[in-house]
């Protein structure tokens, strides 16, 4: 399964700014040894369901880190059979038709 997802604390830093908590969370990811990726919206991880709900619920709390709230989104791509390498491979086929 590939998840992306997306958290952002709240309450916490009076000047509004979210990135070095969504460092913390980005750190738990790379941390963990699946495969991952990150972009200015999301951070895609790819594992079992198990493997990935562990990593986002520890990155969720590290990015809440002195914080009363954090919000989180995610989608899931829940693909039975395709539990590894389709974190590029998606991607790789996208970028074949775009060169035909």
């Amino acid at each position: 399964m590939i998840v992306a997802f997306s958290v952002s604390p709240s309450g916490g830093d009076p000047d509004g700014g979210v990135s070095e908590a969504v460092a913390r969370a980005v750190k738990v990811v790379r941390d963990s040894g699946l495969p991952n990726s990150t972009n200015a919206m999301f951070t895609n991880i790819e594992g079992s369901w198990d493997e990935v709900m562990e990593v986002v619920k520890r990155a969720v709390e590290a990015a809440g880190e002195g914080s009363p709230r954090v919000s989180l989104v995610l989608k899931a791509d829940i693909r039975p059979g395709y539990d590894s390498g389709q974190i590029e491979a998606k991607v790789e086929r996208v970028e074949r038709h775009l060169g035909a």
